[in-house]
């Protein structure tokens, strides 16, 4: 009996520890919109790692607004975290032109002029380099990971948008589930268990019978934002999904604010910046034209 549990105890820890390194497997952390805030950046990473997890995707915006643009990219690319690119990476490399988001005002938009031309000429050539050669989307499986849409990364998928063009978003990618962020919102919404029916006439006007087609289950999820939350609250948002039971939890991690806030002012960011981190808003200026968008 005690030379036959020498002998199968080996095969039980290797069998257990094969299971534990299966079970962590199944998660993946998704996180968006870090721009350029390393406090944050380094209190979800942390909070990923004290988890276990380590498949992690970047959904883009490792720039723009925040004072710290070269340690960031640094941060991903020392982690080798998988990151397809977003709006303000491209707009780093391809200039303001390839823009064609809005901004809530004129004063915003001159704000964002000067965090575009503050972070151009802070980040080095090879971190420059690194935002060029980034995907704009990824597939793993049924999921597809992009930073706007399937379409775009300027285009904003947000919670309440007309629940046939979500879904048109998330068919055309050919995927189950969609994983987004750059509306800085974290959110999960399911789409499907409906039908659409449509009725046709001939060529002889004379009608058919119903065609009804059936929905299949669809998804949408938002990581939100890691370095400049804007749902109401402080913390840095992300996602974390469970691949088998394919269930999404939204987290929110507690960073340390003022570090950030002191490195805006202190680079010589608008202060605005600074302001809006603290309190959770998105647009912490009054417009001086509320109706202009831009349209480059």
């Amino acid at each position: 009996m005690i030379q036959f549990w020498s002998f199968i105890k080996p095969l039980l820890e290797i069998h257990k520890c094969s299971l534990v390194i299966q079970l962590d497997d199944m998660k993946h952390a998704v996180i968006s919109c870090l721009h350029a805030n390393l406090s944050a950046v380094e209190a979800v990473l942390g909070d990923i790692d004290r988890q276990g997890i380590e498949t992690i995707t970047c959904l883009g915006d490792l720039v723009g607004y925040g004072p710290q643009p070269n340690e960031v990219v640094e941060l991903i690319r020392d982690r080798k975290i998988e990151t397809c690119q977003g709006c303000w990476d491209e707009d780093i490399i391809d200039g303001l032109d390839a823009c064609d988001c809005s901004y809530p005002s004129q004063l915003a938009e001159r704000r964002g002029h000067i965090a575009h031309q503050w972070t151009t000429e802070k980040l080095t050539d090879e971190n420059k380099e690194f935002l060029a050669s980034l995907p704009t989307s990824i597939r793993r499986g049924r999921s597809l990971f992009v930073h706007g849409s399937p379409n775009s990364q300027h285009e904003y998928l947000l919670p309440d948008m007309d629940a046939f063009a979500a879904l048109e978003r998330v068919e055309m990618s050919g995927a189950d589930t969609l994983f987004c962020g750059h509306t800085h919102l974290p959110y999960v919404r399911e789409l499907g268990n409906g039908s659409i029916r449509v009725n046709i006439k001939n060529a002889s006007d004379r009608e058919r019978e119903d065609i009804k087609m059936t929905l299949p289950i669809r998804r949408i999820v938002n990581a939100g934002s890691v370095g400049e939350p804007r749902h109401g609250g402080v913390n840095a948002t992300y996602v974390i999904h469970d691949d088998i039971k394919n269930d999404v939890e939204i987290r929110e991690v507690a960073y340390d604010i003022d570090r950030t806030c002191e490195a805006i002012i202190e680079a010589g960011l608008p202060h605005v910046f600074a302001w809006r981190l603290s309190n959770g808003f998105e647009f912490a200026e009054l417009a001086e034209d509320a109706s202009h968008v831009c349209e480059r």
